[in-house]
């Protein structure tokens, strides 16, 4: 497997992995709505980045796309997290731009889907 997609596979696992301790600690913790969103955030795209790592190997489109789902995750979620149990944000503009590498991320996964069908009929 290339190093790139086992890497996409270790973020998706520590991003599940968060995804859940977030929603442990929402249930039991004031802010518990904000975790809750951050943690579902991380879950789902955790699920996203798993499958992309595992099977888009030799698919470098795919790869960037999944990549931009784990720094958006980080980042959105991260924030998020930070403000509910800190009070404090990671930087001022964390979380919107961590929303938009997410839309991007998307976006980038929907166009390298037709761009590497073209590729490989």
């Amino acid at each position: 497997m290339a190093l790139w997609s086992a890497l996409l596979l270790f973020f998706a696992g520590l991003m599940g992995a968060a995804g859940v301790a977030l929603s442990a600690y929402a249930a039991h913790a004031d802010g518990g709505a904000n975790l809750t969103t951050a943690a579902t955030f991380l879950l789902i795209h955790a699920a996203a980045v798993a499958g992309l790592g595992a099977g888009a190997s030799t698919r470098r489109g795919l790869l960037q796309a999944a990549s931009l789902l784990v720094i958006g995750s980080v980042l959105f979620s991260g924030d998020i997290a930070m403000r509910a149990i800190n009070g404090a944000p990671l930087w001022r503009m964390a979380a919107p731009t961590g929303g938009v590498m997410l839309i991007v991320g998307w976006l980038w996964l929907a166009i390298a889907g037709f761009v590497g069908r073209r590729a490989n009929p």
